[in-house]
């Protein structure tokens, strides 16, 4: 029985792909891991960028005038035109108050005005009588005559101004509606007495709906007049949109007031942990949708956005194109490295046994 010697440079061949094969894999973790760690990286960024520097709150609030609506003349009420919470149009009758009284002093006014017309052609009747007669007239009783003219005179514009008082209260007798919007949820009853300039009702002007965010004072560099804002209003699916209108100019200072001797009573205590005050910025609407329920004082997120958060937003999403290229890329080179190992490994393995064959064959020769 013959024996072959084989030399020990064929096992190391043999033994090479297998260290190769755990180099990359090696390598492919380490990778990954980099990878998942710069992924993290640059969302834990975004994260603290979003709620650290970008200009958006979630304290904001729905608002809206509202028109108090109170009586220029008082009484009982003897009709009511409308009902709690119903929309109503500039202009709309929404209560009336008892007219007897006012129609009985429109027509005294009217009574005296006649009276004083009556006074008044009685004395320019005489003292045209006094000018025909001339020299037969004294001149004391002349200028007497032309004086009760001129005072009849001042009495019917006198009496005029009672009547149209009269006319306007009793016009102000039927309240209308000042602007187009919504009742409030009290609407005046029959029977009940308002007084003068006491307000009744409330009426919520539809035009003039408004959202006010209070934006923390560290994040104001960011704002500016006219930029776009998304509105996101608690318990709505779609978003609003808007545009800055303004910046308030001054807020209350809660650590000054004012004394008794009007000099400035400053608060002793200091805390060395100072909160960001809260500044109030108007956003006006751009579009709402004709199904969208428009509702004075509700929550909503304001978030504007400004030309440096778009940006630096498509500057992180051309980074995370760009990295996931490269992994990509990475990925690709790796794998054809590995073939060409591979590749290498093999024919070296190949060739290795051909060589042993060859001196086995010639030695049994």
């Amino acid at each position: 029985m013959s024996s072959y010697w084989l030399p020990s440079s064929s096992f190391r061949i043999v033994s090479c792909p297998t260290n190769v094969k755990k180099t990359l894999f090696s390598a492919g973790r380490i990778l990954l891991t980099l990878v998942v760690v710069a992924i993290a990286a640059v969302v834990l960024w975004r994260i603290v960028n979003y709620y650290m520097f970008s200009p958006w709150t979630r304290d904001g609030h729905v608002r809206a005038d509202v028109i108090q609506v109170a009586p220029d003349v008082g009484g009982l009420i003897t009709a009511v035109e409308v009902a709690d919470n119903q929309p109503v149009k500039q202009g709309q009758v929404l209560f009336v108050i008892d007219r007897a009284r006012y129609a009985l002093a429109l027509r005294l006014a009217q009574a005296t005005l006649d009276q004083r017309r009556a006074t008044l052609a009685q004395a320019k009747r005489e003292y045209a009588r006094n000018l025909t007669l001339g020299n037969l007239v004294a001149s004391e009783s002349s200028e007497e005559s032309r004086t009760r003219v001129e005072q009849g005179e001042a009495a019917v514009a006198d009496a005029q101004v009672q009547v149209d008082t009269a006319r306007l209260n009793l016009q102000r007798t039927t309240i209308v509606s000042p602007v187009d919007g919504y009742l409030n949820d009290r609407a005046p009853r029959v029977g009940e007495y308002v007084s003068s300039g006491r307000p009744v009702l409330a009426v919520v002007d539809l035009h003039s709906f408004r959202v006010d965010g209070y934006f923390e004072e560290t994040k104001l560099g960011s704002i500016h007049i006219g930029e776009p804002v998304d509105i996101s209003v608690m318990g709505e699916r779609r978003v609003l949109r808007g545009h800055v209108q303004s910046i308030v100019a001054g807020i209350e200072d809660r650590d000054r007031a004012q004394g008794p001797n009007l000099l400035p009573n400053v608060n002793p205590a200091f805390s060395w942990v100072r909160l960001a005050q809260r500044i109030p910025v108007r956003v006006a609407l751009d579009e709402v949708p004709e199904d969208f329920r428009m509702i004075a004082g509700r929550t909503a997120t304001v978030a504007v956005r400004t030309s440096a958060s778009e940006n630096r937003s498509a500057a992180a999403a051309g980074s995370a194109s760009g990295a996931t290229g490269a992994t990509g890329a990475s990925g690709t080179s790796g794998g054809g490295a590995a073939a060409a190992t591979n590749a290498s490994g093999a024919a070296g393995a190949s060739g290795g046994m051909n060589a042993s064959a060859t001196s086995a064959a010639g030695a049994s020769q």
